[in-house]
């Protein structure tokens, strides 16, 4: 049994949206849907969300309610696992609750904003089964694999802590040190394992190459962003993207000390973003302009929008999963946007 509890899906509010298609010179009608989240309120200040392959779920973070959703991809159904960390009132995660949350090892890790902490949860059952301090407040969790460690972002203090996670009859997680980083990082995390390396952004326009052997910053790439905020990687191009708040994504070349290769253009507002490598497509969510931007990457490496999809206004958060949906947080009303995304020519 994967959940603690469900909750039904709530999709009665379906967006019929109008979906540009780049090119097409005219706009062709299309749907997204809402999966509304038991926690409407004020809303939830969302932030980071991933897809956990082990679990087959996509990992939503409920801010301040102290819970962690998981969506089913396949049914398209909502579970719940309440109170893993302290709850708070009002739309300030800063205060309480939690916002990013990763798996690896046989676990699921959440941030703790209330305590500073990161706890870990079994996913057979929802419960918490360890926790570990941290130097400052979390923004966000990764898992490493190529060293099978939990890194947790704190850029209070400039700083990335390593954790050496256990699961089994005695779950533990054990402070392995902290990686120091420059002034203005770090904030997202993309873990490149093929490489061996993470890079993190270090702003306004910086982002940095950190390698895996020496747990050291090693390159600093420009990325030409007035600020820069999500990363999302295609190892297989080589390509690591980078999404800048002012409403453009950039694609630097990792092969090639990080050289910009494409850019494009997309709504203003980006924060997360994320790579589908199914389809070649790159979702760019934009808070101010409430649209979802997908691009595709050609042949030559180039990005090229093919579809601009209206969400909601504050919309910054984008994850997606092995079956070419993208979901999109909707902070004011509690609730996560799917768009079904489908191949293009």
């Amino acid at each position: 049994m994967l959940y603690r509890r469900s909750v039904p899906l709530v999709a009665a509010l379906v967006l019929f949206g109008t979906i540009w298609m780049a090119g097409a010179g005219s706009a062709m009608a299309a749907v997204t849907h809402r999966i509304q989240l038991p926690h409407q309120g004020s809303g939830l200040d969302f932030d980071d969300m991933t897809y956990a392959p082990s679990l087959h779920r996509v990992l939503v973070p409920a801010a301040q309610s102290g819970a962690l959703a998981l969506i089913n991809p396949a049914r398209q159904t909502l579970g719940e696992w309440r109170h893993i960390v302290p709850s708070g009132q009002g739309a300030d995660h800063d205060d309480a609750g939690t916002t990013s949350a990763d798996s690896g090892d046989g676990l699921v890790f959440a941030s703790d904003h209330k305590d500073e902490a990161i706890v870990a949860v079994n996913p057979h059952g929802g419960q918490v089964v360890a926790r570990a301090k941290l130097a400052s407040g979390p923004d966000i969790i990764r898992y490493v694999k190529p060293l099978d460690q939990v890194w947790v972002t704190e850029p209070e203090t400039h700083e990335i802590q390593r954790f050496k996670a256990t699961a089994g009859a005695h779950p533990s997680l054990r402070l392995l040190g902290a990686i120091s980083l420059p002034k203005g990082s770090p904030e997202l995390l993309a873990v490149d394992a093929a490489h061996y390396a993470v890079y993190a952004n270090q702003r306004p326009a910086t982002t940095l190459k950190i390698s895996l052997r020496s747990l050291q910053v090693v390159a600093s790439w420009p990325n030409s962003c007035q600020r820069d905020q999500g990363l999302a990687l295609a190892p297989a191009r080589n390509l690591l993207f980078v999404g800048c708040r002012e409403g453009k994504v950039v694609a630097l070349d990792t092969a090639q000390n990080g050289k910009e290769v494409s850019h494009a253009a997309v709504g203003a507002g980006v924060d997360l973003i994320a790579w589908n490598p199914h389809l070649q497509h790159l979702y760019a969510p934009g808070a101010r302009s409430a649209t979802l931007s997908v691009l595709k990457l050609t042949a030559h490496d180039q990005l090229q929008k093919v579809a601009t999809v209206p969400t909601a206004k504050h919309a910054h958060c984008v994850a997606t999963d092995d079956q070419n949906h993208a979901y999109v947080c909707d902070p004011r009303h509690a609730a996560i946007i799917v768009y079904r995304d489908h191949k293009t020519d």
